[in-house]
Formats: C-alpha cells, sequence, structure tokens
C-alpha cells in the first residue's frame, strides 16, 4: 500500500498553516501542524515525519533552537521559511542543517517543488550500491553503509554532506562543475544556487580536512569542484 510522505509545517501563523495544509493535502502528502517550537520537537519526535517545514520565528523556542536540538539525533530533512533576506540567515540555518531555505513571501507552488525535491533526494537509493567502498588516501568510503572513516575514525556526515561527498570520489580527479553537482543533488531547479553549494561544500571541508590536515577538495575559480587523491584501492561495482 502506498505511503503518504508526512510532512510537519510549524509556523505561529495559523492562516499560513492552513493554507499549506489545505495545499499540500491536496498535493497527496499527510500533513502535520505546530504553533510553537516546543510542539514542533514534541511532533518531531512521535510522529516521525518525513520532512519538516520550519519558521524561524515562533514562540517557546526560535526555529533555529528546534532546528538545533532537532539535529542532535535526527537528520530528517528541513526547510527552513524566513522573513529575513540577509544570507547570514541563510548560511546560518544552512550552517545549523537546513536542507533548504525559503524567503517569506513565497510562491506556494516554489515551495511545492522544494518539498518534493527535498524528500525525492532524501529517499532515493544511490544505484544499488552493495558492499562497496573506495579508499582516497587515508579516507574509507562505504558506499553500503553510506559512512565515512579517516584513519579508522568515523566522521559523521548529514544526508547531503555524504551525498557530495559521494559524487566528488566516483568522480575522483576530474571536474565537477557547479550546476552538475546541484543538479544531482538538490534537483535541476536549483542549477544556478552556487552560494547554497558553496556553503555545504565548506561544511564538508570543515569536517573532513580536519582529521586529514590537507586540502582534499579543490576550487576551480568560477567552475566548479575536483577531489584530486589517488584511488590506492577501490571496489566499484553498481557505481555506473
Amino acid at each position: 500500500m502506498f505511503k503518504k510522505p508526512r510532512v510537519l509545517i510549524a509556523d505561529d501563523d495559523w492562516r499560513l498553516l492552513e493554507y499549506l495544509r489545505e495545499y499540500l493535502v491536496q498535493s497527496g502528502y499527510e500533513v502535520l501542524i505546530a504553533g510553537n517550537g516546543l510542539e514542533t520537537l514534541e511532533q518531531a519526535q512521535t510522529q516521525d515525519p518525513d520532512l519538516i517545514i520550519l519558521d524561524i520565528l515562533m514562540p517557546h523556542m526560535d526555529g533555529l533552537q528546534v532546528l538545533a536540538e532537532l539535529r542532535r539525533y535526527s537528520k530528517t530533512p528541513v526547510i527552513i521559511l524566513s522573513s529575513q533576506t540577509s544570507d547570514a540567515a541563510r548560511i546560518k540555518g544552512l550552517n545549523l542543517g537546513a536542507d533548504d531555505f525559503l524567503i517569506k513571501p513565497f510562491n506556494i507552488e516554489e515551495l511545492a517543488t522544494r518539498v518534493k525535491a527535498v524528500i525525492r533526494r532524501s529517499t532515493a537509493g544511490e544505484h544499488g550500491e552493495t558492499n562497496n567502498f573506495m579508499r582516497l588516501g587515508d579516507i574509507t568510503i562505504d558506499f553500503n553503509t553510506k559512512s565515512v572513516k579517516i584513519k579508522n575514525k568515523t566522521i559523521p556526515l548529514t544526508l547531503i554532506e555524504w551525498q557530495l561527498l559521494r559524487e566528488l570520489a566516483v568522480n575522483s580527479g576530474h571536474l565537477i562543475q557547479y550546476e552538475q553537482l546541484l543538479s544531482k543533488i538538490w534537483g535541476p531547479e536549483y542549477a544556478d544556487d552556487v552560494q547554497l553549494l558553496r556553503t555545504w561544500i565548506s561544511r564538508l571541508r570543515h569536517k573532513l580536512e580536519n582529521e586529514t590536515q590537507c586540502r582534499l577538495i579543490k576550487t576551480v575559480r568560477n567552475t566548479g569542484y575536483i577531489m584530486e587523491l589517488t584511488v590506492s584501492h577501490a571496489i566499484e561495482e553498481g557505481l555506473g
């Protein structure tokens, strides 16, 4: 039996909540709502949503506090809604682990498109790989468990960080253009959002390069990224 994706919408504007709920229900989603930060965390823990749409300005606990707490134990995808238009607000949200960021007021169809894209990439399989791994210098990447180790130390990665690392590693030694990475990870509708990509590459670099003490991901100015490491051993069945 087909299971509808479950979306939790958190906002203290009840008119907006009802509007979004009605639209997403008609679009084929099961929808939960929360009017403050504490209620959002409670529903996130008990209802196991596939995606959370999270407003920043809420009573009891704001959206960024909710996100920080949520990321202590959950990788549930989060789209932040905010009336703050500065890049600083967006970068802060992404650094805390948000998967996307949308400025209010927004087009309801654009939000629906982003919801679909985020859920698609969070549930998509990755080429059906089984028991495959790759070693790049001190890095061991296990495609079956979607995990990475550096000198036998496991490095915790978010879903997006993992997907970026996978694409860079599989294409090690080859330039991947901004548009290619954005389209592959976020979908073609994000192909021009270079700032989004830079933010996530920065996060990935920080986690990996703090352990290796060397530059792993090279930036090709105004073009893209390349992982320049020699593959010492690789099993790549099913990586197509």
